[in-house]
């Protein structure tokens, strides 16, 4: 296997006194996707900030590969209303060139907003935009703050599909936050749940039946999450269409696509 893209040691984080996360291993590979869960108040997005530089850690230690390159997708697009701003000049404002910045944004599925304004976009344009803007830095790592904010319960399948698609092109490393449980039970490879510290972690069809899961988010969500692990002969286009057909993974295994049912 690869040297790791990050990895965390024992790292712990505190503000003032007050322990935000305790003593969390971490380690991230390409081609990883791993999915960070926990209620709110559990550090997830300061456990990201650690890994991103933004937040300094109290203890334990933080390691990146040399020369890495990241990407980030924020939780939330806030730009000042009154300011005229296209997607173009949205994505030159990243500083990278324009042929990169278009060939990023057909590649997540937005391609003909070129011109649009980013005031008018919907919830999972808005998504698409800021996951084209990291996607034009050509990053070894994507981390994605709950990319499927704001966005449809399709819309959600879909961004998770191509997550997982870019994954594959580009060889990446992803780390996400999300609270959407069902859908990042089809969209990662790995779940960490975490409240502090890791109380749980592994392979999706498996910690749903962990104790330390079912104390966390209770036996309801855990028992739904148990119920929901099924197979389909299918995927999802990127406009969340159902698309039939071959769905065989990176290893020739086949891969289904899980759907959670209302």
């Amino acid at each position: 296997m690869s040297d790791p893209l990050v990895r965390l040691q024992n790292v712990s984080v505190q503000f003032d006194t007050r322990p935000v996360v305790e003593r969390v291993n971490l380690t991230v590979h390409r081609g990883d996707i791993i999915t960070i869960i926990g209620p709110n108040g559990a550090g997830k997005t300061t456990l990201i900030k650690a890994v991103l530089g933004l937040q300094s850690v109290t203890s334990g230690q933080v390691s990146l590969a040399r020369n890495l390159v990241v990407g980030y997708v924020p939780q939330h697009l806030t730009l000042e209303a009154t300011l005229p701003l296209s997607v173009r000049r949205f994505m030159l404002l990243s500083g990278q060139p324009r042929s990169r910045c278009e060939a990023a944004l057909e590649k997540t599925g937005v391609g003909h907003l070129l011109h649009a304004s980013v005031h008018h976009l919907s919830g999972g344009e808005k998504q698409r935009l800021l996951l084209a803007r990291a996607l034009a830095r050509q990053p070894d790592l994507l981390v994605l703050d709950e990319p499927a904010q704001g966005v449809d319960i399709n819309g959600q399948a879909s961004l998770y599909n191509l997550i997982r698609q870019l994954r594959d092109e580009l060889n990446c490393g992803v780390i996400m936050i999300s609270h959407d449980l069902h859908l990042v039970m089809a969209a990662t490879d790995k779940v960490i749940c975490l409240n502090q510290h890791i109380c749980c972690s592994g392979f999706p069809e498996d910690i749903s039946h962990d104790p330390a899961f079912i104390e966390t988010f209770g036996r309801p969500v855990a028992e739904s999450l148990a119920v929901y692990h099924h197979r389909h002969n299918h995927r999802h286009d990127l406009h969340g269409n159902v698309v039939h057909g071959d769905t065989r993974g990176r290893d020739g295994e086949h891969q289904g696509c899980d759907h959670a049912h209302h």
